[in-house]
C-alpha cells in the first residue's frame, strides 16, 4: 500500500513558489542584461536558445526556449514524477515572462572578468534557488536524471557534457573561441554559486567513532560539548570483537575541538569524517540554527 506524502500547508507552498519565481527573475536578469549583451550565453536549453536566437530573431528568444523545453516536461511526466512538472512549468514560464519583460532593460557593459563573477553569480543564485525549492530550469538537468536511472552516470557529468557541446558548437558558430571560454567561466562561476545557495555556507559534518573507550568520549562529548550522537554497536570485520560506534553530527567550526577531544581520550580512535548537507528531525529542518544555538549555550555556560 502506497502512503502518501503529507501535503504541504498554504505559506509552505507560498514560499516555495515565492522562491522559484525569485530563482526564476534572477537568472533571466543575468542572461538579459549581463551574458546576452555581451556575446556570452548559458549551458544547456537556455544556451541553445541564445544561439538560435543570436543568428535569427532576438525577440524570439523567450519563445525558443519555451518550446525547446516542452519535450523535457513530457519526460519529466513519464521518467521522474508527475509532481516535478508543477514546480518546473512555474519556474520555465515565470522565466519565459521575465526574459520578455527584460528585454529593453538597462544592459551591463564592462571588463570581461567583472561580466562574468557578476553574471554568474546572479545565475547561480537564481538556478540555485529554483533547485533549492523543489524546481527544474533547464531541459539537460532531465536528461541527466534519466540517463542516471537508465545507464548510472551522475546528472552532473551528463549535464557537463552537454554543455561541453553547447559551448564549444557556440565557438564554431560564432568563429570566437573567446566567446566560447567565457561563457564556459561562467558556467564555472554559476555552478560553484549554486552549490552555495543549495549547501550553504556553513558545512555540517557527520563524524563516525570508533573506539575501546566509546562510552567514555560519548560522555565528554554529551557534557563538554553539548552535542548529541548515536551509539550504534558494532564489530570489527578483522578482530571480531564487539565496540560501539558513535556517530555525531558536528558544526565545521567545532570539528577541531571535537577531534581533540577524541583523540586526547584515545589516540588509537578511529575517525571517519564526511560532508553533509542537511540534517532533518523529524519533520522540522534541524541543522545549523539548531547547531549553532547549542554552541551558543556552550559557550554562555563556559
Amino acid at each position: 500500500m502506497k502512503v502518501r506524502p503529507p501535503s504541504k500547508s498554504f505559506k509552505s507552498l507560498l514560499k516555495t513558489y515565492s522562491m522559484i519565481i525569485l530563482g526564476a527573475l534572477l537568472t533571466a536578469i543575468s542572461i538579459e542584461l549581463f551574458l546576452y549583451p555581451n556575446s556570452l550565453i548559458d549551458g544547456g536549453i537556455v544556451g541553445i536558445s541564445l544561439i538560435i536566437g543570436r543568428y535569427t530573431k532576438p525577440d524570439l528568444i523567450p519563445l525558443y526556449f519555451f518550446f525547446l523545453n516542452l519535450p523535457f516536461i513530457y519526460l519529466s511526466y513519464k521518467h521522474i514524477r508527475k509532481s516535478f512538472i508543477i514546480p518546473m512549468g512555474v519556474a520555465i514560464v515565470f522565466f519565459t515572462i521575465f526574459l520578455a519583460l527584460l528585454k529593453n532593460g538597462p544592459k551591463f557593459h564592462g571588463d570581461p572578468l567583472e561580466i562574468i563573477v557578476l553574471g554568474g553569480a546572479i545565475l547561480g543564485i537564481g538556478v540555485g534557488l529554483i533547485i533549492r525549492f523543489g524546481g527544474c530550469l533547464d531541459g539537460s538537468e532531465i536528461l541527466g536524471i534519466i540517463f542516471n536511472k537508465r545507464y548510472g552516470y551522475t546528472v552532473g557529468q551528463v549535464v557537463l557534457i552537454f554543455n561541453i557541446f553547447v559551448f564549444a558548437g557556440y565557438a564554431l558558430i560564432s568563429l570566437d573561441w573567446h566567446v566560447g571560454v567565457k561563457s564556459l567561466l561562467t558556467y564555472i562561476v554559476a555552478f560553484k554559486m549554486i552549490d552555495l545557495v543549495i549547501v550553504g555556507l556553513d558545512e555540517i559534518k557527520s563524524v563516525s567513532v570508533i573506539s575501546g573507550k566509546s562510552e567514555e568520549i560519548a560522555k565528554k562529548v554529551l557534557k563538554e560539548l553539548g552535542l548529541g550522537l548515536t551509539v550504534t554497536p558494532g564489530r570489527g570485520g578483522f578482530s571480531g570483537s564487539n565496540t560501539d560506534i558513535l556517530n555525531i553530527i558536528v558544526e565545521r567550526l567545532d570539528l577541531a575541538e571535537l577531534k581533540d577531544l577524541i583523540l586526547d581520550t584515545d589516540p588509537k580512535a578511529f575517525i571517519s569524517i564526511t560532508n553533509v548537507y542537511e540534517v532533518l528531525y523529524g519533520s522540522t529542518a534541524y541543522s545549523k540554527a539548531k547547531l549553532r544555538s547549542k554552541r551558543s549555550r556552550r559557550t554562555a555556560k563556559k
